[in-house]
């Protein structure tokens, strides 16, 4: 039988402590968000539909994105035990300097339309977390004024080629001379990809009215104060700023980019050099040939090329035949910190957040963005600790699966010289037991493949 007893007031003190209120709703907000899915709502909420459907969307069917991040959740994890693992360093050394995270911010465009803070709110977040900040060439923030955001941080510059070359020149020049210490060579635009949501909304700089635009805007008024209290918005690095995104695309990308052109940025420029939007194995091998400090695997987050190769996907086939000739860093998809730590297991050296950091700007401006951070480096550290890991180096193939969903589909026969070459027999790498062979040679013809392998063929 249970002893009862009246109530101790001194007792019911100590278990009935309410949460001490938060005054600013900005903090209130964020205070809320335990995931970069949190964020996003918050997002969502206070940001108009055609300025969060820019951030959100991707091209034509949006394929690509949905595959991107559908690979990040097929993979299974396999920790260690018992390693005596206490204390965690996410610290790494990427391009020649420091990070103390595993991943760095991406380079995005029209940023001060999402959150009129937009880059410097980026630069001065990365630059107190510790990690590098890209600057695109169709960012809203010029390159000197993210430099004086972020002054004793690392800042990157992302370039287009444009039809007049010039301009892409003395944009690199300016970087330079500004003491950006990284170029990433952008090669994934020679035009602009059919992002139709942007078309649907009239998303354009300056934006474009309607009556429903208006409607659309009318509920979120902390952002329309913004817009029109602040400096205009328009392509600090550009004179031409009219036009929706395409249209603007269309006008500065070029599609006669050649490795011409990458020779000369490189006698431009004279810090390191990353060649960003990298999707083939082949391509990734004539570019180590080609002495690059690193790629980027990457399909432009879902926004240029519909049904483009999944980069994550592609992330050990190039780790494997170019990983100790220069650096393999990854975008497209990441929205938490266990995808960070599986592409550093499977041989990135580096990670870029594009979506994950724009839903944090959008949410609370710089506090958004620190929160994006947080979020990530709690995520990693958690992922590593389980794993039983005390540093990235540490991470390896053998703690991530990635499970088979898409499966390529023999490609048929396509001339005499592949026929003939199919009919040739094959040389085995490694012998295989008799009884190995005996169960191969009787297989069933109809016997499925594994629901899993570690590098998707």
């Amino acid at each position: 039988m249970v002893k009862r007893q009246f109530p101790n007031p001194r007792e019911l003190t100590e278990l009935m402590q309410f949460k001490k209120a938060t005054l600013n709703p900005t903090d209130r907000r964020l205070e809320r968000a335990l995931t970069i899915a949190d964020l996003r709502t918050i997002a969502k909420r206070r940001t108009p539909k055609a300025p969060f459907d820019y951030t959100e969307g991707a091209a034509e069917g949006e394929l690509s994105l949905a595959r991107a991040r559908q690979a990040f959740q097929d993979i299974e994890f396999h920790p260690s035990i018992l390693r005596n693992v206490p204390i965690v360093d996410t610290s790494r050394e990427v391009l020649g300097g420091p990070s103390a995270l595993p991943f760095g911010i991406a380079p995005t465009g029209f940023t001060r339309m999402m959150q009129t803070e937009g880059e410097v709110a980026g630069a001065g977040a990365a630059g107190a977390a510790g990690i590098p900040f890209t600057l695109s060439t169709l960012g809203t923030t010029s390159i000197e004024d993210v430099k004086a955001a972020n002054p004793d941080g690392r800042n990157w510059f992302q370039l287009y080629v444009m039809r007049e070359r010039e301009i892409s020149y003395e944009l690199a020049r300016r970087a330079a001379a500004a003491g950006f210490d990284t170029l990433f060579f952008t090669v994934d635009t020679p035009v602009a990809g059919a992002r139709l949501r942007d078309k649907r909304n009239g998303f354009s700089i300056p934006p474009q009215l309607t009556p429903a635009t208006v409607l659309n805007t009318l509920p979120r008024p902390a952002w329309w104060i913004n817009f029109l209290t602040t400096p205009k918005l328009e392509f600090a690095s550009l004179s031409s700023t009219g036009g929706t995104v395409a249209d603007l695309l269309n006008s500065a990308m070029d599609p006669t980019i050649s490795f011409d052109d990458l020779d000369i940025i490189r006698e431009i420029w004279p810090g390191k050099i990353v060649v960003k939007g990298v999707q083939t194995v082949d391509d990734a091998k004539l570019l180590a040939d080609r002495g690059v400090d690193g790629i980027v695997l990457s399909n432009h987050g879902g926004r240029q090329l519909d049904r483009a190769p999944i980069p994550f996907h592609l992330l050990p086939h190039v780790v494997r035949e170019v990983g100790t000739d220069l650096e393999v860093h990854l975008d497209t998809g990441i929205m938490s910190g266990a995808d960070i730590v599986a592409s550093i297991a499977l041989g990135a050296r580096f990670t870029l957040i594009g979506r994950a950091y724009l839903y944090g700007l959008m949410a609370g401006g710089r506090r958004g963005v620190d929160k994006t951070i947080e979020i990530l480096r709690s995520e990693i550290v958690r992922t590593m600790t389980l794993l039983e890991v005390a540093t990235l180096d540490e991470l390896g193939p053998q703690h991530v699966t990635q499970l088979a969903r898409l499966v390529p589909i023999a490609r048929p026969v396509t001339d005499a010289a592949e026929a003939a070459s199919a009919s040739k027999p094959k040389t085995v790498r490694t012998p295989r037991t008799a009884s190995a062979t005996k169960s191969a040679a009787t297989k069933p013809a109809s016997a499925k493949p594994a629901s899993r392998n570690s590098v998707t063929k």
